[in-house]
């Protein structure tokens, strides 16, 4: 089962959510509005003239697992790495949620507020659809969003957490924390085995989520990549 990991942004969009997906042949990308994430069926030889149709001229996309450089008409903005970390079962079990009355679940009408946070806060690839891709929950400081976190890919009984993060003037108050366990009870609930990334370079949400019971999968190669104007 752990083998769709190894290629989960493909197993994602040409599965459980193909629906949100556009491409044909070996290459797929979350449609405009969601997440600007590419995935690709050889993900060591990624297909990028399959994608450009699909493209609009710099539009720009994270995608994982290949080196080297960049095809013509591509333009490399990024290379970094990151981990994928899978929650442990018996982790997920103990995770608890003690306050669910102060969650808000974050629906279309609250889009706008999740996009400026993200851009705030840099969880990683973010769009104005994004949290159409599964269940968001935030905190609130007035009508102010403040905290989020929810569900992006999907393959299998995988589901992702992603978007993870809180305002600069509210951290250090657990909110992310208590977001995240309410998503692991969830996912567990769901039978579902609780994945996400996080860049390698962020030691501090890597400790974080270890204390969670999350634990390396796999550190593969993280790029930026857009296409020449």
């Amino acid at each position: 089962m752990t083998g769709l990991l190894d290629n989960i942004v493909w197993n994602s969009l040409t599965g459980a959510q193909a629906k949100f997906a556009a491409g044909l042949g070996g290459a797929r990308r979350y449609a405009q509005g969601f997440s600007p994430i590419a995935g690709f069926a050889d993900s060591l030889h990624p297909d990028f003239a399959a994608l450009a149709p699909f493209c609009d001229a710099g539009e720009h996309f994270y995608c994982s697992g290949w080196e080297g450089a960049a095809p013509s008409g591509w333009q490399i903005e990024a290379d970094a790495t990151m981990c994928l970390m899978v929650c442990a079962a018996d982790a997920a079990r103990s995770s608890a949620s003690g306050d669910e009355q102060e969650f808000v679940r974050l629906g279309p009408g609250h889009a706008q507020q999740a996009l400026e946070l993200a851009a705030l806060a840099r969880p990683g690839p973010f769009g104005l659809r994004t949290i159409e891709l599964g269940d968001y929950f935030g905190y609130f400081e007035g009508d102010r969003l403040v905290a989020m976190a929810g569900e992006r890919m999907q393959a299998g009984s995988f589901r992702e957490i992603s978007g993870v993060c809180t305002h600069p003037d509210f951290q250090g108050r657990g909110l992310a924390r208590r977001l995240m366990h309410k998503l692991l009870a969830l996912q567990r609930a769901r039978a579902e085995t609780s994945f996400l990334h996080v860049m390698s370079a962020n030691t501090g949400a890597r400790r974080l989520y270890e204390s969670m019971g999350f634990r390396n999968y796999l550190e593969p190669v993280v790029r930026v990549i857009a296409r020449s104007a």
